[in-house]
């Protein structure tokens, strides 16, 4: 089999020839080539691709003939896979040989400069565009990562990015990309203007942006920097806003995005178009409502003659909806449909409503929890699976699992059975957190320099939902060591248990000119009942055994003290009771951890009636969480204590409660307000009232990130004596701000406190530090 051209040149050439005819194939040219059996085929020019890749792309086998449209498929095939620049086929007496030139693998990619975003999660981006490290070079893939890069960097308002970008070869026909940036300052918002706007102001419209013109916290949340989806969201905000003031026809007719030469500074125009304000003329309910017209009609929040509102119609809508969604019908559609009357200005609505088919869970699914035991969280569950489906039990099934405090996220899906119509699967998942909790109280001042006290807690001890906790305290002035355990489901039914087992040392601060020493043995158990799903009762025991102890400079209370017990001065007396608990407390939080709604109290009363002891000691603690907006919370916080002695006998002096710090009121050093003895040392009291206001901010920009805040506060409060009367004027006052955050050993506080009304004699602190408590202080 010879074909034209072996007549015609000599044998050198031909190899060239047949590698020649095929690129003309592959270029719509026709040099035919006679064709021949292959007897052989042979691979040249690979170095990482395996010879067997390249025969497995091969149209022809040995022992196959060869043609010139199989030649043409071939290297078409090898071109393809882009793992070669070039491609040769030649023939040598019936033998096959195909030469290939390798394209250079990328070794290495490297950033310098950078400093905007992560090094990580640049490498992910471009291996999403298919350049990464052990892959085949691309030119034209690098080139499309630089600008991706700059997309990004347009994107956080760093217009004078340069990107460059260099190849280096390497051995064995390797490379490194290497992009190298300088970032430059990004362009800030100079200014935010409006056009068109009568009903309200530019500064009223600038009030419902994120994007905001350079301040003082810019420079963390970077809202000076302009975004394009900022910037949408923005616009959204805006149309809300006028929606809800009665514009129902406000459109943004258009905004301009203008840039300085230099590339520095940004100025954005928003035109819009207010229309007129509506008023409600009426509202009309129509379609299947399941014989609950009443109660349906009651959740509509606009009626005749209202100002229209965007917000309370889409909450009406809403509402109908989880209304009917707790009857089974977890699909409801509600439709408000305007009709516009523009002379009158008014605005009528039909309300359309189609409860869609009824269905009920199928399963109750858990994912996420890959430490906590799934019935710790399923035992919270209150939808259960086999049963119509319950829109409001699963969203307290969801908010139960959240006041655990065990995890950082709790999400709720409903998706439906594929090919069933009327069953759903409820999927809830959780993003757990570390529950040990380092307990930390730090404080410093001039007088005592540096405080710490400390304990562990572990609040879902292997995975299992219980509470242990192991506090022990080596302080020279504070010894403590208490060992708890808490048990939520001590029953079934939810009843929980708890016990402690305690040996407390006291002494006044090194800082007081007066000394005295309490030690108390003791140990308590307490069960708890829920009534309600946010109600539960509290019954509790103890038995304490309390040792006091006085020297020549004891304060003159704790001398009286040991003396109605019987003891002499300087010396000691011992006192035992058996206090009896009882109380009260309701949690309707949405989170226990960082709540931003809802409501908390508790009311306790602790008595003892038998031993050398007879008193009692109330209190009642209120919080309230009030979401302002989406991201900020107004949080206010109360507490109230009252003890006294019974049947003649006084209040027990180390049962003294105390004011000062985080938990009461910041500025002051910890139990450092109230009652003062002869040498002017605090010694607590057994009455005391105080109150704190936060308005509590996120730091990022979304408001999505709940560990961590910012916050200010105004705190007040006090301590009286047994004897006292409790007189507002006593009351000490704080201001201030500082961060919280939820960090991996537990709630952590900082707070800058500023005293109000100070008197000589109290003792400030300014900066104080804790790590380990709630954001009101420590709840039991």
């Amino acid at each position: 089999m010879k074909s034209h051209l072996d007549r015609l040149l000599p044998y050198p050439l031909r190899r060239h020839a047949i590698a020649a005819a095929a690129f003309t194939l592959c270029s719509g040219y026709a040099l035919a080539v006679d064709p021949f059996t292959v007897k052989d085929i042979r691979i040249e020019g690979v170095q990482r691709t395996e010879a067997g890749t390249v025969f497995s792309y091969l149209p022809v086998r040995v022992g196959e003939t060869f043609n010139d449209e199989k030649g043409a498929a071939a290297i078409r095939a090898l071109y393809a896979t882009g793992f070669f620049k070039d491609v040769r086929i030649e023939a040598e007496s019936g033998v096959l040989v195909v030469f290939v030139e390798e394209r250079p693998a990328v070794a290495a990619i490297e950033f310098t400069g950078i400093k905007e975003f992560e090094k990580e999660m640049l490498i992910k981006a471009l291996k999403d565009i298919g350049l990464a490290e052990a892959r085949i070079f691309d030119k034209a893939l690098v080139e499309r990562a630089e600008q991706e890069l700059k997309r990004q960097y347009l994107s956080r308002s760093l217009y004078n990015a340069q990107i460059t970008t260099t190849v280096t070869p390497l051995e064995r026909n390797r490379v490194s990309v290497n992009f190298t940036v300088d970032e430059g300052e990004p362009a800030r918002i100079r200014k935010i203007s409006f056009v068109g706007n009568k009903a309200f102001s530019d500064s009223q419209l600038r009030g419902q942006f994120a994007l905001t013109t350079p301040g003082w916290l810019t420079w963390l949340s970077k809202a000076d920097q302009y975004s394009r989806q900022k910037l949408t969201a923005d616009i959204e905000s805006l149309k809300s806003y006028y929606q809800d003031r009665g514009y129902i026809e406000m459109q943004v007719e258009s905004t301009q995005v203008s840039i300085t030469p230099d590339k520095k500074d940004i100025y954005l125009t928003i035109n819009v178009k207010e229309g007129e304000r509506y008023t409600v003329s009426g509202i009309k309910l129509e379609g299947q409502m399941l014989g609950q017209d009443e109660a349906i009609a009651k959740l509509v929040q606009l009626k005749k003659g209202d100002v229209y509102s965007g917000e309370k119609m889409t909450a009406s809508a809403k509402k109908i909806s989880e209304y009917l969604g707790n009857f089974g019908y977890a699909f409801a559609n509600v439709n408000p449909n305007p009709v516009i009357d523009r002379e009158k200005k008014e605005v009528a609505f039909t309300i359309f409503i189609d409860p869609g088919r009824r269905v009920y869970v199928r399963q109750m699914n858990i994912a996420g929890n890959s430490r906590t035991r799934d019935e710790v969280i399923r035992r919270e569950f209150r939808q259960v699976e086999g049963s119509w489906y319950n829109g409001e039990n699963i969203k307290l099934s969801r908010d139960r699992v959240d006041r655990l405090g065990y995890f950082k996220e709790v999400n709720i899906q409903t998706p439906e059975v594929p090919g069933v119509p009327d069953q759903v699967d409820v999927n809830m998942t959780v993003a757990e957190k570390p529950t040990g909790n380092l307990q930390m109280g730090v404080g410093f001042s001039q007088s005592e320099k540096l405080m710490l006290q400390s304990s562990i807690q572990q609040e879902n001890f292997a995975g299992t939902g219980n509470t242990v906790g192991l506090a022990a305290n080596t302080s020279s002035r504070y010894r403590t060591i208490a060992l708890s355990q808490t048990n939520p489901y001590f029953t079934d039914d939810g009843v929980s248990r708890s016990y402690e087992v305690f040996l407390r040392t006291t002494r006044p601060p090194l800082l007081n000119t007066s000394d005295y020493k309490v030690q108390t043995i003791g140990a308590n158990v307490k069960f708890g009942v829920p009534f309600t799903e946010v109600d539960r009762v509290f019954f509790g025991v103890g038995v304490e055994r309390t040792k006091v102890e006085t020297f020549e400079n004891s304060p003159e209370r704790y001398e009286k003290f040991v003396t109605d017990l019987g003891g002499t001065n300087p010396g000691s007396a011992t006192a035992s009771s058996l206090p009896l608990t009882v109380a009260w407390q309701r949690d309707s939080r949405d989170s226990a951890l960082v709540p931003t709604k809802g409501r908390y109290q508790r009311a306790n009363l602790e008595f003892s009636l038998l031993g050398d002891l007879k008193y009692y000691k109330a209190t009642y603690q209120h919080q309230y969480y009030w979401p302002l907006s989406r991201t900020v919370t107004l949080a206010l916080n109360g507490q109230l204590d009252y003890g006294r002695g019974l049947s003649g006998k006084p209040y027990p002096i180390f049962k003294n409660v105390y004011a000062g710090g985080i938990g009461t009121v910041r500025g002051y050093e910890s139990s450092s307000i109230g009652g003062l003895d002869a040498n002017e040392d605090a010694i607590g009291g057994s009455k005391r009232a105080f109150a704190n206001i936060e308005l509590q901010l996120p730091f990022s920009n979304d408001g999505k990130d709940r560990t961590l805040r910012w916050f200010t506060f105004f705190d007040a409060g006090t301590v009286w004596d047994e004897h006292a009367k409790m007189r507002f004027s006593d009351l000490r006052y704080s201001a201030g701000f500082g961060i919280s955050w939820v960090s991996p050993v537990g709630p952590l506080k900082l707070s800058y406190g500023i005293p109000l009304n100070a008197k000589p004699e109290d003792r400030r602190q300014q900066i104080q530090f804790q790590l380990g408590t709630g954001f009101f202080g420590e709840l039991p």
